[in-house]
C-alpha cells in the first residue's frame, strides 16, 4: 500500500485509498450511460453503402475503449480524469461523415485525427497553445463546462425539454410545456434535492449516497408501475430502465475491433477528407483541453497558470484515446466531463481511474447491471457538479468589459451550442478582438492569434466547403 500511495501520490494530494475508490465508483455511475447512448447514436444511421453498425458490438467496444483508456490515463498521467466516447464527435460522425463514407472509413479518419493530436502533444505545440490561454479564459472554460454539465443534466432528466418552437426553444418539463408530468423527472428532482442536501452538509460520499438512493427508488417505482422506456411508452425512462431481466451476464462481441479503413481519400478526394479531419482535430483538441482545464482546477491540482501535473503525458494519452476509439469503432475517446462527479466525491489521483476503468471493462460482461442506473438519477449528479464548477466565476475580475464579454460568451456558448469547442472558439476570437481594441494587444500571445484565426476558419467551414466545391 505504501508503494501504491507513493506512485499515485495519494497522501501528497490529501486523499485516501477509500476516497479514491469511492470517487472512481461515482465517476463510473455518472458515465455508465455512455454504454447505452453511444451505440444508440452510432448504430442508428446508415453509411454511404447502406450499412449500419451493430448496437451490441458498439456497446461492447464503447466499454472496452473507455476502460482501456481510463486505466492507461490513470497509470501514466495519474489524474482522476476518466475517458469515454466523446459525444460531440460521435454525433458529427453519425450526422455528417457517414453520409459520404463507410463506417470503417469514417473511423479511419478518427484514427488519423488521433495521430495528429498525439504528434502535436509530442512536439510540445499542444502545450504551448495551452500555456498561451490567459487565466481569465481558463476560468471561464471551467465555468462554461460546469454550465454545460448542468444543462446536460437538466435535459437528460426531462426537467428541461425542447418546445419544438422557434421561441421559446426550450421549456420546463416534457415537451417544454411548463409542467413536470413524468415520474422519472420527479425521481430526478428527489435525487437532486437529496444529493444537494448531503453535499451542502458535507456528508462524506454525499454524491454516491444520492446516486444509490435514487437508483433504489427508481427500481422500486419501476417494479410497481412498470413505466418502461420512453421510446415505447410516454412518461417512461429516458435511456436505461431500472430493472433486471434475464441473466445479468453477457459475452461481449468485439467484432468491430480493428474494423477501420484509410480509404476515405480515394472515395471523397483529398480536399474533402482533409476538411473532415481538420474539423475532427479542432473539436477533439479543444474539447479535451477545456475539459482537462476545468477538471484540474476543480480537483485543486492546477497552479496559478492553470497547469497541472504531467500535462504533456496527459495530452499525449488523450490523443491516443482518439486512435483507440477509431480503431474500435466506438468513436474518439476523450476526457469526460462527468469525471467531475468523482472529483467532487474526493478523487484526486489516477487510482480512481483504475476503479472506473475496471468497472467499464466489467460492464462488457455485465451490461444489464451497468444500465440499471437510470439517466434521470445520473443527471442529478451532473447538475450538482455543474453548479460547483460554475462557482469558479467568482475568481474572475469582470470590471473590464474587454474581459467580461469574452468570458460571458465562453460560458454561454458552450451549453447553448452543446459544444465545449464552440465556446472556446468564440471566447478566443472575442478575446483577441476585445483586448486589442482595449489597447492590450501586447498581452496577447501570437499563438492565441493563430488559434483564433483557426477557429474563424473552423466556424466558416461550411461556406468554405461550398466555395471549394467539396
Amino acid at each position: 500500500m505504501n508503494r501504491v500511495d507513493r506512485f499515485f501520490e495519494i497522501t501528497a494530494r490529501q486523499s485516501t485509498v477509500g476516497t479514491e475508490i469511492r470517487g472512481g465508483l461515482v465517476t463510473f455511475i455518472a458515465m455508465a450511460y455512455i454504454i447505452v447512448l453511444n451505440p444508440i447514436i452510432l448504430s442508428s444511421p446508415k453509411d454511404v453503402t447502406g450499412q449500419s453498425l451493430n448496437f451490441a458490438q458498439v456497446s461492447a467496444t464503447t466499454a472496452l475503449a473507455a476502460g482501456t483508456m481510463t486505466i492507461l490515463f490513470g497509470l501514466i498521467a495519474r489524474l482522476p480524469f476518466a475517458f469515454a466516447a466523446g459525444l460531440g464527435i460521435n454525433s458529427f460522425l453519425a450526422t455528417t461523415v457517414v453520409g459520404e463514407l463507410t463506417w470503417a472509413e469514417a473511423m479511419g479518419l478518427v484514427v488519423i485525427n488521433g495521430v495528429i493530436i498525439v504528434l502535436l502533444a509530442v512536439t510540445g505545440l499542444r502545450r504551448l497553445i495551452f500555456d498561451a490561454v490567459p487565466m481569465q479564459l481558463k476560468l471561464a472554460i471551467t465555468a462554461g463546462i460546469g454550465l454545460f454539465i448542468l444543462f446536460i443534466g437538466l435535459v437528460d432528466s426531462g426537467f428541461i425539454a425542447s418546445t419544438k418552437l422557434a421561441s421559446p426553444p426550450v421549456g420546463l418539463g416534457a415537451g417544454g410545456l411548463g409542467s413536470l408530468t413524468t415520474v422519472p423527472t420527479l425521481v430526478f428532482v428527489l435525487t437532486l434535492l437529496l444529493t444537494g442536501i448531503l453535499v451542502s452538509r458535507r456528508v462524506r460520499g454525499g454524491i454516491l449516497i444520492g446516486l444509490v438512493a435514487g437508483t433504489v427508488v427508481a427500481v422500486v417505482i419501476e417494479a410497481i408501475w412498470h413505466l418502461g422506456s420512453a421510446t415505447e411508452k410516454p412518461g417512461g425512462w429516458a435511456l436505461s430502465v431500472p430493472t433486471l431481466s434475464g441473466s445479468p451476464f453477457a459475452v461481449p462481441d468485439l467484432g468491430l475491433v480493428g474494423d477501420f479503413s484509410l480509404n476515405s481519400f480515394s472515395r471523397i478526394g483529398v480536399i474533402a477528407a482533409v476538411i473532415l479531419i481538420f474539423t475532427l482535430v479542432f473539436a477533439n483538441f479543444f474539447d479535451a483541453m477545456g475539459t482537462m482545464t476545468g477538471l484540474s482546477r476543480e480537483a485543486g491540482l492546477s497552479d496559478a497558470q492553470g497547469t497541472f501535473p504531467r500535462l504533456k503525458s496527459a495530452l499525449i494519452v488523450e490523443g491516443a484515446g482518439a486512435v483507440v476509439g477509431g480503431a474500435t469503432s466506438s468513436s474518439s475517446n476523450t476526457v469526460f466531463i462527468e469525471s467531475g462527479a468523482g472529483i467532487e466525491e474526493g478523487a484526486r489521483t489516477g487510482l480512481a481511474n483504475l476503479v472506473t476503468g475496471v468497472l467499464f471493462l466489467a460492464a462488457m460482461f455485465v451490461s444489464p447491471l451497468a444500465s440499471i442506473v437510470p439517466t434521470e438519477v445520473a443527471a442529478a449528479a451532473l447538475v450538482i457538479v455543474g453548479a460547483m464548477m460554475v462557482s469558479h466565476l467568482r475568481h474572475i475580475d469582470l470590471s473590464e468589459f474587454s474581459v467580461a464579454l469574452p468570458v460571458v460568451l465562453t460560458v454561454a456558448v458552450m451549453p447553448f451550442s452543446y459544444s465545449i469547442a464552440n465556446g472556446i472558439g468564440v471566447g478566443f476570437i472575442s478575446w483577441v478582438v476585445m483586448r486589442t481594441a482595449a489597447g492590450k494587444v501586447r498581452e496577447i500571445s501570437p499563438l492565441l492569434w493563430v488559434v483564433a484565426v483557426g477557429f474563424a476558419i473552423y466556424f466558416a467551414r461550411t461556406p468554405l466547403e461550398s466555395l471549394l466545391g467539396v
